[in-house]
């Protein structure tokens, strides 16, 4: 007969089996105790919605680069505008949407009155110069007779020298009388006095001749730049193109009467291109020429910078253009649409949150979620991009908030998320 191990039991004291109790008691009231005191600081909801109506984002540092958006259209960068340079009826050699060549004639404008002019101009050209070939011959008709007078006075002057030698030999040897000899000295002081001013009227009329022969070619140099300049006017009535490229729009209609510097059609060049850009009026103030600007056409980024802002504000928008900053677009068209970031600022290392209409609630607060809890906290915000929002207060790195609208629970201090 096989024996049992009840020999071997050792019988446990009632000690034992009560300092057992008091352990499991006391590890339940530890228990109760913390989940009392989370329920306890844990915020009170005031309202409940479902988690999966909202969007949450959480926070994180990094670069974040200040931007505004704008839309806009492709635009030639050289679109001149052709005017008439006179009045008259315009002749038009070209339609909308016809390719022109630098040089070619698409223009002409007939001006009667210029036309007439240019011959009443040229008919006193012609009287001019009829008049300074005259005043020539009568100058030197005028430098021959005082050439005549000069000379004769010349002659005089020498016989008077001669009849004063012979007269002061002839008075030594007592062959003439006292008075004769004085007389014969007279009429030499009298010839030299006279060649002396005959001399001086020569030069005195030789420089008059050569005055009023200046003057009559100042008047036909004259009469000649006043016949270029109208024979210029009547070339510039033929009107060329200035560019390579296609003719726009036509702003007169064929053989119509236009005044000077009316505008007859614009002209596109399709060899360059810029982007027309929209900007809201409120950011005006905060973009300037040169900074870098990102572009969307057709599904590609391109990069570009700004090149002009205009001065005046229409319908509250600021229009700018855009200067591409490569040379090769590929298949690009006028007035095609464009969307762009103007980049105005790139801050790096700033505590930033995804954007979202959050922001309709002006910026100041925000739902932070706390043990699916969201609680309203006060906020400051810096910078804000198309994308994202820096956060200058209020809020902590990997917090986690709610950046959806909040017009169905603002007036709510927590909202509890089902």
């Amino acid at each position: 007969m096989i024996q049992d191990t009840s020999a071997q039991d050792i019988q446990v004291s009632s000690n034992t089996r009560s300092k057992r109790k008091f352990v499991v008691l006391g590890v339940v009231l530890i228990v109760l105790f913390v989940m009392a005191y989370s329920l306890l600081s844990a915020p009170t909801a005031n309202r409940s919605i479902d988690k999966d109506s909202v969007q949450i984002a959480t926070l994180e540092v990094g670069d974040l680069v200040r931007d505004i958006v704008a839309n806009g259209k492709i635009v030639a960068a050289n679109a001149p505008q052709v005017y008439s340079p006179e009045q008259g009826f315009v002749n038009l050699n070209v339609k909308a949407g016809d390719h022109v060549q630098i040089g070619q004639v698409i223009a002409e404008v007939e001006s009667p009155e210029l036309e007439n002019r240019l011959m009443q101009e040229r008919s006193e050209m012609a009287r001019l110069d009829g008049e300074l070939a005259r005043q020539r011959l009568d100058a030197r008709s005028q430098k021959l007779q005082l050439t005549k007078l000069l000379d004769l006075a010349k002659v005089d002057l020498e016989a008077a020298e001669r009849e004063n030698r012979r007269a002061q030999a002839s008075i030594k040897n007592n062959l003439i009388s006292q008075i004769d000899l004085e007389q014969a000295v007279d009429e030499l002081a009298r010839a030299k006095l006279t060649f002396k001013h005959a001399k001086e009227e020569v030069a005195i009329a030789n420089d008059r001749l050569a005055f009023e022969l200046e003057s009559a070619k100042s008047v036909v140099q004259r009469q000649a730049l006043v016949v270029e300049e109208l024979e210029r006017k009547i070339t510039e009535l033929t009107i060329v193109a200035s560019v390579d490229g296609v003719v726009g729009n036509l702003l007169v209609q064929a053989r119509s009467l236009v005044n000077k510097n009316d505008a007859l059609m614009t002209l596109v060049d399709l060899s360059a291109y810029e982007a027309e850009l929209n900007v809201a009026e409120s950011y005006a103030n905060d973009i300037g020429v040169g900074m870098p600007v990102e572009m969307t056409l057709s599904g590609k980024t391109v990069l570009g910078t700004l090149s002009a802002i205009s001065p005046e504000v229409n319908n509250r928008q600021v229009k700018t253009r855009v200067r591409f900053d490569q040379a090769d677009l590929g298949s690009i068209r006028q007035n095609q649409q464009v969307s762009a970031r103007v980049l105005l600022e790139n801050k790096s290392q700033v505590l930033k949150v995804r954007r979202g209409t959050f922001l309709d609630a002006g910026g100041f607060i925000a739902y932070k979620i706390e043990n699916g809890v969201a609680v309203k906290t006060d906020i400051q915000i810096g910078a804000t991009s198309m994308r994202e929002v820096e956060i200058l207060s209020g809020l902590n790195p990997n917090d986690q908030i709610i950046i959806s609208n909040y017009e169905s629970f603002i007036e709510n201090d927590s909202v509890l998320l089902n």
